[in-house]
């Protein structure tokens, strides 16, 4: 099985001279050690210690589907942490950060592309991500259209009606977009109208229905909906497969008490896969998520960063 990492992506996206926006966070946190992410509150009457620990996991197309996968390890984290643990729904990107930097979300997976905002702008503080039992992990972004279709190359596009996800999604819009623009001179408004369907899970079935023309997504959200049957892969060609991305990254709020933020920590370390609903969904990745691997955002998501500079995204919080 390949090894999947980071290299690749980094080196392809060196060739463009990309630099990371710096000192991004905003101004109600502080970073003294450096690592980009937002430190606990020095005053400890600052420190949240909620009766019950709200969760979200990233947006997709039917929630409570996701609500039943992540029952057991909600269970293990409220065992572990001795707190109530309620599963929140989240409709999009947006309303996920919004609902941390509220103080209104405690724990949660949020996507590749909303990670910096996220970090930025509410507080996030990742810590781990899915992979495999041999430490393989990632995504690739792929623009896919339909099989029977004309469209053969990216060039292609022209003239189309191509989709994306949501303006914060990595794979669903800024790296596709700064792709199409930087190598292959095509912009929005101009060389093809864009879309935006909301999901990686709507762009995947609006390709497959022919709503669309074409559409950037995640590749491990399209191989489960196919193995769940939920769309015909068939019906779906890919015409462009990026390097590999880190997948949704999972972590907690920068104010929870640090002895509770520890013992979100350990859950998730501790939490046993093997025959549980989060195994029987995300094994069914390539490479397979089969247990949760400790990450740094300074680190892992050094790449994306890359891409959100290219795109001159601002990390300024609204």
């Amino acid at each position: 099985m390949r090894r999947r990492h980071l290299l690749p992506a980094a080196a392809a996206l060196a060739a463009f001279a990309w630099t990371a926006p710096a000192g991004a966070l905003d101004s109600r946190y502080s970073d003294a050690n450096g690592d980009m992410v937002a430190d606990a509150p020095s005053d400890p009457k600052q420190w949240v210690d909620p009766s019950a620990l709200i969760f979200a996991y990233t947006p997709v197309e039917d929630p409570e589907v996701y609500r039943k996968v992540w029952d057991e390890f909600l269970a293990h984290l409220s065992k572990v942490t001795g707190k109530k643990v309620v599963f929140f729904p989240v409709q999009s990107n947006a309303a996920q950060i919004e609902a941390m930097r509220a103080g209104r979300l405690h724990v949660a997976g949020f996507n590749t592309g909303s990670n910096p905002l996220a970090v930025n702008c509410a507080g996030f503080v990742p810590f781990a991500m899915m992979a495999s039992k041999n430490n393989e992990f990632g995504y690739e972004m792929e623009i896919i259209v339909q099989a029977d279709g004309p469209i053969q190359k990216i060039e292609d596009l022209r003239g189309r009606k191509v989709a994306f996800t949501d303006p914060n999604s990595n794979s669903g819009f800024k790296a596709p977009s700064a792709l199409l623009r930087a190598k292959y001179g095509l912009e929005s408004g101009r060389d093809y109208t864009a879309a935006f369907s909301g999901k990686h899970d709507n762009s995947v079935i609006g390709v497959a229905n022919k709503d669309y023309d074409a559409a950037a997504i995640a590749n491990s959200v399209m191989k489960r909906m196919v193995i769940r049957k939920v769309v015909d892969g068939s019906k779906l060609r890919s015409i462009y497969k990026s390097a590999t991305f880190p997948t949704t990254a999972y972590g907690h709020a920068y104010n929870l008490k640090p002895e509770l933020a520890a013992k979100v920590r350990e859950a998730f370390f501790t939490f046993k896969w093997e025959g549980t609903a989060l195994l029987k969904e995300f094994e069914r990745s390539s490479p397979p998520a089969q247990k949760f691997l400790p990450i740094t955002y300074k680190d892992q998501w050094a790449v994306v960063r890359e891409v959100d500079a290219a795109m001159n995204v601002s990390y300024a919080c609204k």
